[in-house]
Parts: C-alpha cells; structure tokens; sequence
C-alpha cells in the first residue's frame, strides 16, 4: 500500500469522493437491518475475530457498486478475494469496523472505505450510520463532517487533552503511568469512531496498539487531511506493518505527537 500520511499528487475527481460517501452511507443502512436484531448470527475467522452476515453483505454492496462504476478498478476487501484490476486506482473495504462494537449493540461502529491511485492515497470515508456521522477526506480537498469543512483540535497541553484508544491490551503499568503523569483525560472511544473524533477536533489523540491495515488506510488520510499527525507507536510510519504483519497508530492534532510517542512506548 501507497503511504496514507502523505497529501501528494493530484486532487482527482470531486465526484469520486461524493460517490465514495454514498456507497458507505448505503452499505451503513444495510447493516443497521441487523444492528441490534436478535436475528444476527455471529462466527469467528480463522483469526478468531468475529464476523456476521451484515459484515458479508456490506462488503458485497459495497463491490458491486464499485464495480458497476468503475469494473476496471481493483477491490480489496477484508470478507472476500481481491479482485485485480487494469486502471491503476485501488479500493480497500472494511465493512463493519468495530465488529465487536456492533454485534454488542454499541452504536460507534463504522463503514469504512478507501481509495489509492497512481499518486498515492486519494480518498477516504468513515460512515458511523448508527450515530449518523460521515467523515471524510479527499487528497489536497481537507476533511468533511456531514458536509462541512473540519480539522483537529488546537488544544497544545496534555493536562486538557483527552487520548482515547479500542482497548488496554497490549498497555502496561509503565504506559498509564506515563500517560497520567501527563495529565491526559483517557478514554476509550475505540476502532474509528477514535479517529474520527481527532479529525472532528473533539479529541486530541487515539491509540491503537494492533490493528489491520482494513482499519488504518481510511483514518489515515482522514486525519491528516484534517491537519493531524499520525504515526506507527514508535514514530514511523503508520502503514507500514511490523514483523509480525501488525500495524499500529498513534492520530493526534499534532501538537504534542512526539510526547505521546514517548508515552505509548511498550
């Protein structure tokens, strides 16, 4: 994958990005018929994660649609085979983002969708469909909350900052330490519905230990369209898996990014 943390490149089209918005808006109604429904059927992957039929049939909206308008295109997607394409532009889908979240009834799941080209990152959408937020972002265009123009926070000090993360695995004694020594209000408004928040301006920072690259393309330009900064945990960069396969992010306004790399250190 082509580095989500850089704006280079053309602009590309608007239209793309307002298409983009629709599909995940749409694959978002799809899977509220299952939100909350007793209905819903809940398996595990081979990785032990969880999946349900509403993670299946949003990624399948999603490529049909994609493939009707553009069936040159390549699609990547984290419930079925990637099909390779000629044109030179690559989407990534993650159906449901935060299916923990949703097959316990928990409103802060998202669609997620991504685009790359010839350039690099070109486009990226979180829909959040149970709260009736879009967020999303195109290269050198900034970042968009339901229509209208966002950025990051301009809040410069940790002791009024809020840092939210998916969850404390992976944390160690010396981590809350560091991170409490520091003031930071911690919270846990996880998966991207966190990094939604830092491109929206209503937190400073998010967390994420381990995540899989369908979680981190979108949030990724998301963010630094808005004006943030994000990084791998140790400060590199954020799309590039360790040894283990594992990515990792640190989002932020920017303001104080290096301190919470020295503060998430394992």
């Amino acid at each position: 994958m082509s580095n989500a943390t850089s704006s280079t490149g053309s602009a590309g089209s608007q239209t793309l990005l307002e298409q983009a918005v629709a599909w995940a808006r749409s694959a978002g109604e799809l899977t509220l018929e299952w939100f909350n429904n007793p209905t819903l059927e809940i398996d595990s992957k081979s990785d032990g994660s969880p999946v349900t039929q509403a993670d299946r049939a949003a990624e399948r909206h999603l490529r049909e649609l994609i493939s009707a308008a553009y069936p040159d295109d390549t699609i990547e997607g984290e419930e079925e085979a990637t099909h390779e394409g000629t044109s030179g532009r690559r989407w990534l889908i993650d159906p449901i983002d935060g299916t923990k979240a949703f097959s316990h009834g928990v409103s802060t799941y998202s669609n997620l969708l991504y685009a790359e080209d010839e350039d690099g990152p070109l486009l990226g959408v979180i829909n959040l469909p149970a709260l009736g937020e879009t967020i999303y972002a195109q290269r050198g265009l900034g970042c968009f909350f339901n229509g209208r123009r966002c950025s990051v926070s301009d809040v410069d000090d940790t002791r009024v900052a809020y840092l939210s993360c998916t969850g404390f695995h992976r944390w160690n004694p010396d981590m809350f330490t560091r991170v409490t020594d520091a003031g930071l209000r911690l919270r846990t408004w996880g998966d991207a519905y966190g990094y939604a928040l830092v491109a929206t301006g209503r937190i400073e920072a998010m967390f994420d230990p381990v995540l899989a690259k369908w979680d981190i393309m979108a949030p990724a330009l998301i963010v630094t369209e808005a004006g943030g900064r994000i990084s791998s945990r140790s400060g590199g960069d954020a799309l590039s898996a360790d040894v283990q396969g594992d990515f990792s992010a640190i989002a932020s306004n920017g303001a104080f990014h290096d301190d919470l790399v020295t503060m998430l250190a394992p």
